[in-house]
């Protein structure tokens, strides 16, 4: 399949494409962020690689880090961790209180930010350093060691971060965080802090398309079964209250950072990260959800319908 091609197409049909977004303001770092910034990046399971636009650009991934966390505190401490979140999607902005506190301070899944903030009281527990064990995790899978935290970024959302501030506290109150709630929101601004470009984050997040192995080194980040469970998660939790949405238009596994990035997988099949700063009312990027529509029509490859091997079947 002749992905560079398919890539100039969906560019040639967002030419036109109105709802471009708005970027993220209420984190002063993101605001400088250009909405024009478009890119795409595809790793196929073989390792052919594909790109269009502003691919090599760094960008804070933000809440896409949140699985990268969730796949590491997975690795520690294994099934122990449904204890302390759910896995159901939330129905709710990311940044909800009032479904928190109706369920006494248990997350209803790790990637809404309270879930994410117990999932880094997990590795704060488990890790002997957890910003230098857990950015290396990131430079092992995306076999960029230059990959780095935005201190600038990070203090930023700290001085506006009062609603983590009350997720982590309410669930202190119920007993759910275990360290100091300073140390474990530091450690989670830093997280979502982190620089990527497109061709990075499709191929750090390319072992979840491969049943849970690094394909730089075929080392196994997760078994089969694992795996199976974080795509589970990213495809029903993955865009918040938007998820369904990005589910019915794009059908794949994925998770949305308010940076504008989006990266989602094919199973056996790619690894596809996109990047468009403006961000509709829900906090994910505007054009990268349509991007990857257009994609996944195109090229028949969604886990709902037929495979792209069945080229004779009309498929809309």
């Amino acid at each position: 399949m002749n992905y560079k091609e398919i890539f100039e197409q969906i560019s040639d049909e967002l030419k036109d494409f109105d709802q471009i977004g708005q970027v993220a303001t209420y984190i002063p770092a993101l605001a400088k962020a250009n909405p024009n910034k478009f890119g795409m990046y595809l790793v196929t399971e073989e390792g052919h690689e594909y790109d269009h636009g502003d691919v090599e650009e760094n960008f804070s991934i933000q809440s896409i880090s949140k699985v990268l966390s969730l796949v590491y505190a997975f690795k520690l401490v294994g099934t122990d961790l449904w204890r302390r979140v759910g896995v159901e999607p939330s129905g709710s902005p990311f940044n909800s209180l009032v479904q928190l506190e109706y369920e006494q301070g248990i997350p209803r899944n790790p990637l809404i930010n309270a879930g994410a903030i117990v999932v880094c009281d997990i590795l704060v527990s488990q890790l002997d350093n957890p910003y230098q064990d857990f950015i290396q995790f990131v430079r092992d899978l995306s076999g960029n060691p230059s990959i780095d935290y935005c201190k600038e970024t990070a203090q930023s959302e700290k001085e506006c971060g009062f609603k983590n501030n009350a997720h982590i506290n309410l669930m202190k109150s119920y007993g759910n965080i275990d360290n100091d709630v300073e140390e474990v929101l530091d450690f989670y601004f830093h997280l979502c802090s982190i620089e990527m470009s497109c061709k990075d984050l499709a191929q750090t997040f390319m072992f979840l398309a491969r049943s849970g192995k690094n394909p730089l080194n075929n080392d196994k980040v997760l078994t089969a079964r694992e795996t199976k469970r974080i795509n589970a998660i990213m495809l029903l939790c993955g865009f918040y209250d938007e998820a369904g949405e990005f589910a019915f238009k794009v059908g794949l596994p994925g998770k949305s950072g308010v940076g504008g990035g989006i990266v989602a997988i094919y199973p056996d099949q790619y690894s596809v990260a996109v990047w468009s700063p403006g961000l509709n009312s829900k906090g994910n990027s505007s054009k990268g959800i349509k991007a990857l529509e257009i994609f996944t029509t195109i090229t028949q490859s969604n886990v709902f319908g037929p495979s792209p091997i069945f080229d004779e079947l009309e498929y809309e």
